[in-house]
Parts: C-alpha cells; sequence; structure tokens
C-alpha cells in the first residue's frame, strides 16, 4: 500500500492509552478527543477492559492501533487478528520476530476482512532493548539496526503493511524497505524529557524526517498537567517539521 504522504499532521500523531481501567481511558478520551484523531489500545488497557476499550475510541469516531503483539504458531495469530478485525481496528501488531509463516497467515487473516481491513504491522525491536540487552541476554549477534533491518525484510516479504521500530531505524528502514510500507515510530520523547523506560528514542520531529509516517506517544501527553495542550504542542512540531 502507499504511505499516507498527504497526512495531516494532526493525524500522524497516535496517542497510547497505557492505563488501567476503562474509565482512565474514557478520561483521557474526554481531555483529547478534539485534538487527536488516532489511539493505542495496549496490553493493559485491554487486559483490563477487553474489547470495550476498542469500542470506546470507535465510538467517539477515532481511529484505534491495536497494539497487542501477536507473537504465536499460525493458526492462532490468525485467529486473534480475525477477531481484531471484527472489533474495526485501523492498525494492529504482531511481532516480526513469529517468522513467516506466522507472518503470513496474519496477514492472509487481515486481507479476509475485506476493504476496510486492519493493517498489519510488524514490531522489530522493542524500543526498550539496547545493543547489550539484545546481544547479552537475547544472544541475537548483530547490531539493534541490522537486526531490525532484517525483520522488517521478513515482515515485508511475508505481505505486512508496515512496521513498528524505534525513531533510531527509521531512516535506514524507509531507505530499505521504500516508499510503499508504513513505519511507525514509539519511543518519542520531547527533547527536554527523560527517556524513562525506553533506551531508543527520538523527538517527533526527528522521526518524521528520518521518514515516519506515524508516531506514537504516551506519557509526555498522558501524564502532562494539561495532555490536550501538550498534544497539540506536539503537532505543533509536526507541522512545522511538514511544512
Amino acid at each position: 500500500m502507499t504511505p499516507p504522504a498527504g497526512l495531516a499532521p494532526r493525524d500522524r500523531l497516535i496517542v497510547a492509552l497505557d492505563v488501567g481501567s476503562l474509565g482512565e481511558a474514557e478520561g483521557l478520551l474526554d481531555r483529547l478527543g478534539d485534538v487527536v484523531s488516532a489511539f493505542k489500545v495496549g496490553a493493559q488497557l485491554f487486559t483490563a477492559a477487553g474489547p470495550a476499550a476498542v469500542e470506546v475510541v470507535r465510538k467517539r469516531g477515532s481511529r484505534v492501533f491495536l497494539d497487542l503483539k501477536y507473537h504465536d504458531i499460525p493458526v492462532t495469530a490468525a485467529g486473534a487478528v480475525r477477531e481484531a478485525a471484527r472489533l474495526g481496528v485501523t492498525f494492529l501488531t504482531v511481532h516480526a520476530s513469529g517468522g513467516s509463516a506466522m507472518l503470513r497467515a496474519a496477514v492472509e487473516a487481515a486481507h479476509a476482512a475485506g476493504r476496510d481491513r486492519p493493517r498489519v504491522l510488524a514490531v522489530t525491536v522493542l524500543t526498550s532493548l539496547d545493543r547489550a540487552l539484545l546481544q547479552r541476554e537475547l544472544q541475537v549477534p548483530v547490531a539493534v539496526e541490522g537486526h531490525a533491518v532484517h525483520l522488517a525484510g521478513l515482515a515485508q516479504a511475508a505481505g505486512c503493511d508496515g512496521v513498528v521500530a524505534s525513531p533510531r531505524e527509521a531512516g535506514r528502514l524507509r531507505a530499505t524497505l521504500g516508499r510503499g510500507a508504513l513505519v511507525v515510530t514509539p519511543g518519542i520523547r520531547p527533547a527536554s524529557a527523560g527517556a524513562d523506560d525506553q533506551a531508543r528514542t527520538a523527538t517527533a520531529a526527528a522521526a518524521i524526517r528520518a521518514g515516519a509516517d506515524y508516531v506514537v506517544v504516551g506519557r509526555p501527553i498522558t501524564a502532562a498537567p494539561d495532555p490536550a495542550a501538550a498534544a497539540t504542542a506536539l503537532i505543533d512540531e509536526l507541522v512545522q517539521t511538514l511544512a
């Protein structure tokens, strides 16, 4: 698919609803709904509230990035993707490290949903990992960027719509995958903010300049005293970057 080159800056921002209850999520939607058009529902909120978390976002007219990172045998991953498609999510994630057969099964299940199918994004290397952890604990004997590119190649060959990677790898991935793939970058932090538990971060502007289509932002917005103001400031940053 062709990436959304003409997408408005506002629509490139996905805010992560990484909270522990549906009530907390609805509170953030109340504060951000007029500013933000897409929200991430991840493992914490989905475990707490289930499909209702997706429903409350969609009822407000916003898009859902379902970030459950499916990683299982092909038949199980495909079944999960079919159910996600029935929920009406716009994007969903699978782990590229699940292998080609699993990735193909997920893609086939998504395509079976028809024209309004979810876009399948393959997670490459988690933003909490650095080279030392990758090599020492996981025994992957290559640099983070090289491993991300390898996994992205598997995902592209399997038919995935794009990848999820840290902004540090966005430029190399864009050059490798071409303009026909979506690149989504979490690990976004304002220049003045700390990295929290992320190892590979960058600003939203840097991610977009490197070739990202979407940026996923959580705590810098949701934990801000005024989440709407924080989101607006980040969108303004994207406007200036894309001008």
